[in-house]
């Protein structure tokens, strides 16, 4: 009797017990690392009969992180720029900003005047004023104006 060997195949790989394992195998760990992290956040490791949830890293925090609003980022960024360049780049980059998000747009009298003032402690009034360009209703040049007189 002649026993062919090219037509057997083995089901290695292609049955459902082996893809089952194999995705027990990929999600398993994930699951039991998450669950164990979940627990050990859970646990109250101060002492403090607190309800809390993680309670040592939220009551040994020192100083809290002050969150500033988007105007005075902008106000700050600007005024740099306006040091380490010139008035005209800040004010260009201002009214982008306005541009871009219309939500600046009830600020950008303030950041323009702040943007005068600033200029004029640059650069002098005449300088300064020299810079002026109708944004935000030509608030910059009443910024130099205050400043000057």
């Amino acid at each position: 009797m002649k026993h062919s060997t090219t037509n057997q195949r083995t089901r290695r790989g292609r049955g459902p017990a082996r893809r089952i394992g194999r995705t027990l195998a990929l999600v398993l760990p994930v699951v039991l690392v998450l669950s164990g992290t979940l627990a050990v956040t859970r646990v109250n490791w101060s002492g403090n009969p607190s309800n809390s949830v993680l309670t040592a890293s939220s009551e040994d925090v020192s100083t809290r992180a002050v969150s500033r609003a988007p105007q005075d980022v902008l106000r700050d960024r600007l005024l740099l720029e306006l040091q380490e360049k010139n008035p005209s780049v800040a004010l260009t980059h201002l009214q982008e900003a306005v541009n871009g998000r219309p939500s600046l747009a009830k600020h950008c009298v303030s950041i323009a005047r702040a943007l005068g003032r600033a200029a004029v402690r640059a650069y002098g009034p005449a300088r300064a004023q020299s810079f002026a360009r109708p944004v935000c209703d030509t608030s910059f040049a009443s910024g130099v104006a205050a400043t000057h007189y």
